[in-house]
């Protein structure tokens, strides 16, 4: 209903993210419907929010491309206005959930998330985990053309765009079923923004672990001049001391092998060149066949 308010002709790209439900038969009936504006993409098993809509990026057509979430958490009517914005000149339209539904812990987990993209990248959005955005289409083959393993579509969308802007939008309750977004997964995410999104972990580490050696250094300077002046008395020896020194730099060094462990295992991942989704079957417009990125 949303789209016949449209002047333009439109495609409906409808992304089956390997459910286990009968989403996947739903969606190819409404595919071969006669005349449908559908096409279903059913991905052989899930491969992750964001892989999925690079999935669905693969097969769209029209210049302008509307990402939507099924849960339906923003309603599909928002998607006239930003369309109308869209054609103002703009790249890419964010939006940011207004009178945000969900729990004090998803919105606070969102607001560190948007701040430290913000930081990481210098570009101040407002809602970078809202996904009913529009793209231009020369966005979306930029996009395409990228074949990193691990994709923030939003991040990965303003690296290209000259102009953005946001709007607010309408948030609703979740009508259905529960968010895939556990808290693992959203540490997951962070560590996955962290790594993909800059080198300064490892920048910083190399500053700290500068800081921390010269620190020892000094201590070490300053624990044999009291020896020296005041003898062992005045510290018990200093064993306790040099314990917490050495603890500091045990530490160190395991915050540091973690860091570059996430690197590592990114540089591995991306050596094997495993496709970043396999298409099972897409059903539909002018896509009947299988395909892989």
């Amino acid at each position: 209903a949303a789209c016949k308010q449209l002047s333009q002709p439109y495609e409906i790209i409808l992304v089956d993210d390997g459910s286990s439900d009968n989403s996947a038969d739903m969606l190819t009936a409404a595919a071969e419907k006669p005349g449908s504006h559908v096409v279903a993409v059913l991905l052989n098993r899930n491969y992750g929010q964001h892989s999925a809509i690079m999935a669905g990026f693969n097969q769209v057509t029209g210049d302008l491309v509307i990402t939507l979430d099924a849960d339906l958490q923003n309603p599909p009517e928002e998607i006239p206005r930003l369309v109308s914005v869209a054609e103002e000149g703009y790249d890419v339209v964010g939006t940011v959930r207004a009178n945000r539904q969900d729990s004090w812990f998803r919105k606070s987990a969102s607001r560190v998330i948007n701040m430290m993209i913000q930081r990481a990248t210098g570009k101040s959005m407002g809602d970078y985990g809202c996904m009913l955005r529009a793209y231009r289409r020369h966005i979306v083959e930029a996009m395409l053309h990228c074949h990193e393993r691990s994709t923030f579509i939003p991040i990965l969308a303003n690296t290209f765009a000259r102009r953005t802007t946001e709007i607010d939008v309408r948030h609703a309750e979740r009508e259905f079923g529960d968010s895939k977004y556990s808290l693992m997964k959203l540490i997951n995410l962070m560590y996955d923004l962290i790594t993909c999104l800059t080198t300064t972990p490892l920048r910083l580490l190399s500053v700290v672990g500068s800081i921390v050696a010269l620190s020892g250094f000094v201590l070490a300077l300053v624990l044999i001049a009291l020896r020296l002046l005041l003898g062992p008395e005045w510290a018990a020896g200093g064993v306790f001391t040099l314990f917490a020194v050495l603890f500091t730099f045990i530490g160190a060094q395991f915050v540091g092998m973690g860091l570059l462990g996430e690197y590592i295992g990114r540089i591995y991942t991306d050596v094997r060149a495993r496709p970043r989704y396999f298409v099972q079957k897409v059903v539909g417009g002018q896509h009947d066949h299988n395909t892989q990125e």
